[in-house]
């Protein structure tokens, strides 16, 4: 199913068809600063290793914006989730095997930009004329439902991982997780605990196999690699790196032909080159941020962690709390 969006209507492969009348909403919606996040894909360049899972920024923040608004958070939340990846650059995390703004242990390019690239860009004159702050708006502790840290629950965590798993085909109806959650207190808590486990592994496989995977390893060190080579050889400037993946990509075409490096690099990206994993022999050590959750339920009146009822759980959050580490070197 495809993300359509027609202003005050849209579609979502998550949450089903909901209105957005909201002025200020559908005005950010269209603003050129959203709308660039059509072309950058939210995982990075995934479809080399995943063929039919591409999803873009845009949907994402749409989604969480989508969620903020089904849960009941004030307006200017519901703004907060809608622009929290408008400074995301194109190919997404893949960022952060580039530039030192940001870390392949943390992949906080994107946080680390946020504010400065927000300032410059159309958001703070379209929230002034609806009578929004921008300070208010670009402080997350304004906002518990919409940003928390990890292993808490956030929006923009629950509709990631809700949506890449509709779209890796390990979950069909969101509603199975979405119809047990509430709010309490400006936390998102299971209602039992069943539920609160059960989205604790699903996310904990979207990170083993996905987030931090292999294929994501691979992703990062090779979009990195060619992305860093290009922007050396003067094929692509940095301005180009916070336009879309297809200005990015249309660059790289035109030198492709007369650069044999590059285009070892590209096929490397496109996975066409094989490799392995050997930590006795390689000539990449890739970092991966790893993701785990450890959501709060209803046990009877009281309001618990899953690893204070089963603490089997926080063994599991420990160890999937470290950066992965992978050992690559391509073939010749």
């Amino acid at each position: 199913m495809k993300f359509l969006i027609d202003i005050f209507r849209i579609r979502d492969r998550v949450y089903g068809t909901v209105e957005i009348t909201d002025p200020v909403l559908v005005e950010l919606i269209s603003s050129p600063a959203m709308r660039r996040l059509k072309g950058v894909d939210q995982a990075g360049y995934f479809e080399p290793h995943f063929p039919g899972t591409k999803h873009s920024r845009f949907e994402h923040s749409v989604g969480v914006c989508l969620l903020l608004k089904r849960y009941g958070a004030p307006l200017q939340e519901q703004v907060a989730g809608l622009i929290h990846d408008v400074s995301h650059s194109a190919f997404s995390h893949c960022i952060d095997y580039v530039l030192d703004a940001g870390s392949p242990e943390k992949h906080d390019h994107q946080d680390n930009v946020f504010d400065a690239f927000v300032r410059k860009s159309e958001i703070p004159s379209i929230l002034e004329k609806y009578g929004m702050n921008i300070d208010f708006i670009l402080d997350d502790a304004n906002f518990p439902l919409k940003e928390k840290k990890l292993p808490d629950l956030c929006a923009d965590r629950i509709d990631y991982s809700l949506r890449s798993a509709r779209l890796y085909g390990i979950l069909y109806d969101a509603d199975f997780f979405l119809d047990f959650l509430v709010v309490k207190n400006g936390d998102w808590v299971f209602t039992d605990f069943e539920h609160a486990r059960q989205y604790a592994e699903l996310f904990r496989t979207l990170n083993t196999k996905y987030y931090a995977g292999m294929p994501s390893a691979i992703m990062f060190q090779t979009v990195g690699d060619c992305m860093r080579y290009a922007l050396n050889r003067h094929y692509i400037d940095q301005s180009d790196l916070y336009a879309t993946d297809a200005v990015v990509l249309a660059k790289i075409h035109r030198n492709l032909e007369n650069d044999a490096q590059l285009r070892t690099f590209f096929k490397r990206m496109n996975d066409r080159i094989g490799f392995k994993n050997d930590p006795d022999d390689y000539d990449h050590e890739v970092v991966c941020k790893s993701r785990v959750v450890d959501p709060f339920c209803l046990d009877g009146d009281k309001v618990k962690r899953v690893s204070e009822i089963d603490t089997s759980w926080e063994v599991i959050v420990k160890k999937e709390s470290e950066p992965k580490h992978y050992f690559i070197k391509f073939e010749k």
